[in-house]
């Protein structure tokens, strides 16, 4: 069933990445770039479109698809391999043959180092590609100023050379060249400076810097500042120089990559084509689990089903663990190097496959959405009822004083602000966060019991294993312990401890469980605070009028009826206040509020 267009526009990423307009016969329309797909995308919906060829595209598009890259740099370089591997009918501008550029290290003696366009299969060296040739001329302005190369396309073969065919030019006796044409250089010395070279395009600049480094501070100890300072722009050059994208790797030829990102009910399994080092497919397929089906399996499966779906016929794929497809076909799990980075770019299209995916169903059908959550829950917690009902306990107080606690309530995973409870701790004298827990929680059940409220199905206790003991003890006290599930969470390794079990629980950090239950936490925490803060406000301002000789507590209540707040008073004029008490008892309180905003 396909998915209504407003709701896969809804349920973009706001990532930078690329975008593919399809038409109701599945066929490619367009294909575009984006700094964030979601605000690029809406763009072609929410306005009017003065150019007749995008209206008519508007109205053809009936599904969309999009790969999340790393950077915009990365979305440039993708959308150019896609509309020339696609062609889609409604890109105009990037289907002829231009290509981006790349730097070539020419494969023959003395390697020449250019710019080039088209990639020849002769055994050089290309890195790059570059999003403009200004990136280009920077970088070789930069090589020349460091190394000097030769930039002639004379054939220096050894017989040639030794035979004295050429003779030297200007750019030998300018210095940017060594004179090899010559024989003034050895093939050695120069392949030296090219392997410097080399390592530069890649982004290795260690040993250039250091190299650069030494010969800066020698210059500047021969108070040779000028030359000093040229090497040390040199240097800045090199640092701030970026390595290579990974949308683009002529090292990686022909090749697929898969991963694989699953949760209780679904898996999702990314697939990318790479063909001659560019990115020219991605898909990803959705899996319904109806066994207990590891990832493992579940891959092996996918791959055979894409690769006879997709004719692909690549002899070596790349997936992030060990499968078998039989002996034909190498299997790759890289760690480290650019492969892993392919591999990284497969396993975040996955994720946010299936985050659009949860979204979606979020929008379309909530209660599926909140039964997924409550029964994840329900087993990551190992607990017996699913947590439709929760509530969290916080206390708050500074030094003891205005000690209070909130407890907070969430139902059907979210915040149920009607039910949100405050309480001032009666009981408990000085800051004594487990026996202000033990009072709360007793008060609250208590409570809930006397009304013949619905108890909840989770109690989460923010605090290690002291508060969750105080927590019990009310819980005994009132015979509820066994009847509701109670865990204790400790803020700094987000540790989850139950009762009479010594080895706490540790959630995975992205797991929709632990995200609810940081998220009650929090909460409990901002609405405790928030309560204490007006308290201890309430009481400043009550002790202030308290200290004001002369007047008492009928004076008081009496003013306070009147202005609803001591900051009231505080700001009232001297005949406001005597209308309400007499001239002699606001003359007094006129002259202490005077007093107390004198600068000290």
């Amino acid at each position: 069933m396909q998915t209504p267009l407003e709701l896969q526009i809804q349920t973009l990423p706001d990532n930078p990445g690329v975008y593919q307009y399809f038409d109701k016969d599945d066929k490619i329309l367009y294909v575009g770039k984006a700094k964030n797909l979601k605000k690029r995308v809406q763009s072609y919906f929410t306005k009017n479109h003065d150019n007749y060829k995008t209206s008519v595209l508007v109205k053809k598009i009936v599904s969309i698809k999009h790969i999340v890259v790393p950077t915009e740099t990365d979305a440039l370089l993708l959308e150019n391999n896609l509309i020339k591997k696609l062609q889609p009918r409604y890109n105009v501008l990037l289907k002829d043959d231009k290509t981006y550029p790349w730097i070539c290290i020419k494969r023959e003696p003395f390697s020449r180092i250019f710019p080039t366009r088209n990639m020849i299969k002769d055994g050089s060296e290309y890195f790059g590609p570059y999003t403009s040739f200004k990136t280009v001329n920077t970088l070789l302005d930069l090589i020349k100023e460091l190394y000097p190369l030769r930039t002639c396309n004379y054939d220096l073969s050894k017989s040639n050379i030794d035979s004295e065919k050429y003779k030297v030019c200007l750019e030998y006796h300018i210095g940017n060249c060594k004179g090899s044409c010559e024989g003034y250089e050895s093939l050695e010395e120069y392949q030296n400076r090219i392997n410097a070279i080399r390592e530069i395009l890649k982004g290795n600049f260690k040993e250039s810097l250091k190299e650069f480094k030494t010969l800066m501070t020698t210059l500047a100890s021969e108070m040779k500042f000028e030359e000093a300072q040229k090497i040390k722009e040199k240097i800045d050059v090199l640092e701030n120089y970026q390595a290579k994208s990974t949308i683009l790797n002529p090292k990686i030829s022909n090749i697929d990559v898969f991963s694989i990102v699953s949760d209780e009910s679904m898996a999702y399994v990314n697939f990318l084509q790479i063909s001659h080092g560019a990115i020219v497919r991605s898909h990803t397929m959705e899996i319904k689990k109806k066994l207990e089906e590891t990832d493992e399996e579940l891959l092996g499966l996918a791959i055979v089903e894409l690769r006879e779906r997709f004719h692909l016929l690549s002899k070596e794929i790349i997936v992030p663990f060990e499968v078998d497809l039989g002996e034909n076909i190498k299997i790759t799990v890289p760690k480290l190097g650019d492969k892993k980075q392919v591999l990284d770019l497969s396993i975040r299209n996955a994720k946010f496959y299936r985050m659009d995916q949860l979204k979606q169903i979020k929008i379309v059908d909530p209660d599926r959405h909140v039964n997924r959550i409550m029964a994840q829950m329900k087993k990551d917690l190992r607990l017996s009822l699913e947590p439709r009902h929760i509530e969290c306990f916080d206390n708050s107080n500074i030094q003891g004083t205005n000690p209070v606690a909130a407890c907070v309530v969430f139902k059907d995973g979210k915040a149920s602000k009607k039910d949100y409870r405050h309480f001032n701790i009666k009981t408990v004298e000085g800051p004594d966060d487990f026996a202000s827990m033990e009072e709360v929680v007793y008060r609250r059940y208590k409570r809930l019991l006397d009304e013949k409220e619905p108890l909840p199905q989770l109690i989460i206790i923010d605090g290690g294993k002291g508060q969750l003991s105080s927590a019990l003890k009310s819980l005994d006290s009132l015979g509820l312990r066994g009847k509701i599930a109670i865990v204790g969470i400790a803020k700094r390794l987000e540790e989850l401890f139950y009762p009479d079990d010594p080895i706490p629980l540790y959630l995975d950090k992205k797991s929709e469980t632990l995200k609810i239950i940081q998220q009650l936490r929090n909460e409990a925490h901002r609405f405790g605070i928030t309560h204490h803060r007006d308290k201890r406000s309430k009481s400043a301002l009550q002790n202030s009028l308290e200290s004001i000789p002369g007047i008492g507590e009928k004076t008081m209540i009496t003013l306070l009826k009147h202005f609803k707040s001591v900051k009231r008073v505080q700001n009232a004029s001297l005949k406001e206040i005597s209308e309400i008490v007499g001239a002699s008892k606001a003359k007094k309180i006129s002259d202490f509020y005077k007093t107390i905003q004198q600068p000290q």
